[in-house]
């Protein structure tokens, strides 16, 4: 059977949305600006995948000769990412999670204080770096734990350590999710931290806990057909394991890229689906454009081995599940189109015009298996 690989690069946008407008996101260009920024990238397998023909990026030529290259627009409400990744996997929602700019309700704070025994100090709005260095020295000395959000539905627990292991933090953050169902937040996000106070870091161990999909997606469908799939990253974090082959747990995307293709070279499995975060979770949030560059550099590196071991069969789809521009001063996801890049060898590049949904990747996906097209895309298997 041929192969798939689907990888999505977490928070690469590619412009302004539509209605980037109405999420304060007018401007927005998450891989354009950080050119800018940078004075020009020198990314040659972008280059060579035909980003440059999707949106200005400088130092990016604007020819596309191998790939059919488009971009997509979210159909579904928000801009974080479980509601990206379900889209893309074709489960379009129409229905916000709830955000909570400024904190989150004391009833359910209260109650999973009860519950887990520990209290919490912060609750509000904030970037994870700068929230574990302000209340660092604090949550070492009292035991409370550090909760806070951002402009995405997501309730995070931050914890040295020290003071909880990691799996002592997942149980806590799995009775939060129970509890957290009840306000139809998004995600709960484990956030284990090390280090010494003014020294503080974050480690790979974090861990979401989402919300189950409310529907069928990609996965269940290939899944029940016998298609067996393979996440990597934190696709399980976004839509469980139940229709998973196997999980497999990264440590940045250098690593996540390596683990992508020692199991594409085993050909364990049909379909390769992998999140690489650290574009959104290191430099996006913290508005580090250099730093951004410096990981476009490590995928760059690593698509362009992926590409020279890719069978004649098989296919290669790249986009992103929204943007997260590091020059837009703020530390939020921004509502932008994704790009939709698909290569295979020796296909007859195209241009493709914007499209209205990221369900366009699981529609494409699902007649390259040869199954009915069961989503609200449109699918682009006849140009592959």
């Amino acid at each position: 059977m041929p192969k798939c690989i689907l990888i999505v690069i977490d928070s690469l946008g590619v412009g302004e949305a539509p209605d980037a407008e109405l999420y304060g996101d007018k401007g927005s260009n998450t891989f354009g600006n950080v050119s800018k920024a940078n004075g020009g990238l020198e990314l040659p397998t972008f280059e060579k995948l035909g980003f440059g023909a999707i949106t200005e990026i400088e130092g990016l030529n604007n020819q596309n000769s191998f790939s059919i290259v488009g971009k997509l627009a979210e159909a579904s409400k928000g801009n974080d990412s479980t509601t990206g990744h379900w889209e893309i996997a074709g489960l379009v929602t129409k229905k916000d999670f709830a955000v909570f700019p400024d904190g989150f309700p004391v009833e359910l704070v209260d109650n999973i204080s009860k519950e887990i025994g520990y209290d919490f100090i912060g609750n509000f709005h904030a970037s994870g770096t700068e929230i574990i260095n302000d209340l660092g020295k604090e949550h070492l000395e009292t035991k409370k734990l550090i909760l806070y959000t951002s402009g995405d539905s997501v309730f995070q627990i931050a914890a040295h350590e020290d003071i909880l292991s990691t799996d002592e933090l997942y149980k806590i953050c799995e009775v939060s999710r129970i509890h957290c169902n009840d306000y139809n937040i998004g995600r709960v996000i484990a956030r284990p931290f090390i280090g010494t106070i003014g020294n503080f870091k974050r480690t790979y161990d974090r861990k979401d806990f989402g919300i189950s999909p409310p529907g069928d997606t990609l996965l269940s469908q290939l899944f029940q057909n016998d298609i067996s799939t393979l996440g990597i990253g934190k696709i399980s974090d976004l839509f469980g394991e139940e229709f998973l082959n196997k999980s497999i747990h990264t440590e940045g995307d250098e690593n996540g890229m390596q683990i992508l293709l020692d199991n594409y070279k085993s050909e364990d499995y049909d379909f390769y689906f992998i999140n690489l975060v650290d574009l959104d979770m290191l430099y996006g949030h913290r508005e580090d454009a250099q730093g951004y560059y410096e990981g476009l550099k490590i995928i760059d590196k690593h698509l362009s081995i992926l590409m020279d071991n890719l069978h004649d069969d098989d296919v290669l789809i790249i986009t992103g599940d929204h943007g997260t521009d590091p020059t837009d001063g703020k530390t939020d996801h921004s509502r932008e189109y994704v790009p939709f890049v698909i290569y295979k060898n020796n296909l007859i590049p195209k241009n493709i015009s914007s499209g209205n949904t990221f369900a366009n990747i699981a529609s494409t996906i699902s007649e390259f298996y040869g199954l009915e097209n069961i989503f609200p895309g449109k699918s682009f298997i006849q140009d592959i």
